[in-house]
């Protein structure tokens, strides 16, 4: 079934005959070749920091084809074995070794069932056992990752050891390149196997993994060595016997020694590498090529070119302009733009009493809220426009900035006010070339409930590619801005544009 290689990696192809327990699929006799590609993606706190970069665990993919989808699947890396075996340690150092900025690490852990009153008593006596399949919520679990493998948003439980229970809040997590999912019963599940690309099985000697149960539970968990001892002879010896030992062979790749084994790390690091796809200037080439020759889309709302709107144009185009006329001029076009933004939010007729006593029938705003959510930095040029037209709104910032070396958005910060999914958002930026930043600011609204019929994107300038762009991947978001241009050159940069190279807070995301 296997053979060992001079590095200490056994490389197990998948064999053998029947199936292990109710929840193992049968093994097929035959190697079928595994292609998978991904995606790249941002986070919150990160998890750990490298000579090379800082490792992120939650965010976003940061590239969208143009259809506003995602163009690549995440890839998963399964990672099984006996408790206290060193699964944790040994994604670590894949992870540092990746060399990928956007990753999530996914544990199994998280995905304890919520326990009864009666299974609460056992679990306190140390006699509930939390090392057999049914102590998991599998159904849940292949739900997040299926999710996160396409890089969508997920909830993640967040589990307490102490209580034996959920915490209230759980933790957001979005898809990245690489996903590292680790738990003593990682290869129990027909359908979560489905999902792994590449599995993996860290061998630990059973007295190793004693001794590390041990220290965990007694300084991590505050139990007694009386009840850990009793818990490993009674549940975790026989399980792992019974359920993980034996999905060894369903692994592609036994990495001995665990986190120690840097040579069996490299060569996995290798082979994930040789696995990714970069997404580079040939998705961008294709979001630019898109849509060309074709009419700009119903849901564009240009401000009109009165003179006015067009001598502030004049003024803010020309070279020659200073810094001060220029931020002037922007700043009086930004108003009248979030004038005519306000103007599409929904209102219902109202009827007020003046003070001589008659009635009139005005209109009111008729919704729950208004949040703005600029793209930083340009975009939060046009707050101070947006507080003076709406008193009292809510505030959201989105950084995205462009990798200098593949062209990609990539997603560096994320605040939005809570509870966004009946608001009605106005997303700012102040330019839009490309319209790949504001197709991932509208897909991370998206993600945390907002609703794409009450999206508005609101910009001082932007380029017709941008526009079909954002129209063609969401066609419900409406687009209002003060002048559509014909081109984007080389750079990406809108033709002819305006005084970017002057005023850059006021250049364009992508």
């Amino acid at each position: 079934l296997f053979f060992k290689l001079n590095v200490n990696i056994v490389i197990i192809p998948a064999g053998g005959e029947g199936s292990l327990d109710r929840l193992l699929p049968s093994i097929s006799t035959s190697l079928s070749p595994r292609k998978r590609t991904t995606s790249q993606c941002k986070s919150e706190p990160p998890l750990l920091r490298t000579s090379k970069r800082t490792i992120y665990t939650a965010g976003r993919p940061p590239w969208y084809n143009e259809h506003g989808t995602q163009s690549k699947e995440a890839f998963v890396i399964g990672l099984c074995g006996g408790s206290a075996s060193g699964k944790t340690t040994v994604a670590r150092k894949i992870i540092e070794a990746l060399d990928v900025p956007w990753v999530v690490l996914l544990s199994m852990d998280s995905f304890y069932k919520v326990l009864t009153a009666e299974q609460q008593l056992l679990a306190a006596n140390n006699d509930y056992n939390f090392d057999h399949p049914d102590a998991f919520d599998f159904s849940l679990l292949v739900h997040t990752l299926r999710k996160l493998k396409q890089g969508k948003s997920v909830k993640i439980p967040v589990y307490d050891f102490n209580t034996h229970g959920r915490q209230k809040e759980w933790k957001t997590v979005y898809g990245a390149s690489v996903i590292i999912f680790e738990g003593i019963m990682s290869f129990a599940d027909k359908e979560l196997l489905k999902l792994l690309d590449m599995k993996i099985f860290v061998d630990t000697d059973s007295d190793i993994r004693l001794v590390r149960r041990l220290r965990r539970d007694i300084t991590e968990r505050g139990r007694d060595i009386e009840g850990v001892i009793k818990q490993y002879n009674k549940f975790v010896k026989p399980a792992f016997e019974q359920y993980i030992e034996p999905t060894m062979r369903l692994a592609d790749i036994v990495v001995p020694r665990g986190g120690g084994n840097m040579v069996a790390i490299d060569l996995i690091v290798q082979h994930v590498h040789s696995q990714l796809e970069e997404v580079r200037s040939t998705d961008m080439a294709a979001l630019a090529s898109a849509h060309q020759a074709q009419p700009l889309p119903q849901t564009l709302s240009v401000l009109e070119s009165t003179p006015q709107v067009r001598g502030m144009h004049t003024i803010i185009r020309n070279k020659e302009t200073s810094r001060d006329e220029f931020i002037f001029y922007s700043k009086r076009l930004m108003r009248l733009l979030i004038e005519r933004a306000r103007s599409f939010l929904p209102s219902q007729v109202h009827i007020v009493q003046t003070p001589q006593g008659e009635d009139y029938e005005g209109r009111t705003f008729h919704g729950k809220r208004i949040t703005g959510v600029s793209i930083l930095r340009a975009g939060e040029t046009m707050e101070p426009a947006l507080r003076a037209v709406c008193k009292d709104v809510r505030i959201g910032k989105i950084l995205i900035q462009t990798n200098q070396d593949t062209g990609e958005p990539e997603l560096h910060y994320l605040r939005l006010p809570k509870d966004i999914s009946e608001d009605h958002v106005i997303l700012m930026d102040c330019t839009v070339s490309t319209g790949a930043a504001a197709m991932m600011a509208i897909r991370v609204l998206l993600d945390h409930d907002a609703q794409e019929d009450k999206i508005l994107l609101v910009s001082l300038l932007m380029a017709e590619m941008g526009v079909h762009s954002v129209a063609y991947a969401f066609p419900q978001v409406k687009i209002i801005t003060t002048a559509v241009d014909k081109k984007v050159n080389d750079l990406f940069h809108i033709i002819p544009g305006i005084g970017e190279t002057l005023n850059p807070s006021f250049t364009s995301s992508a």
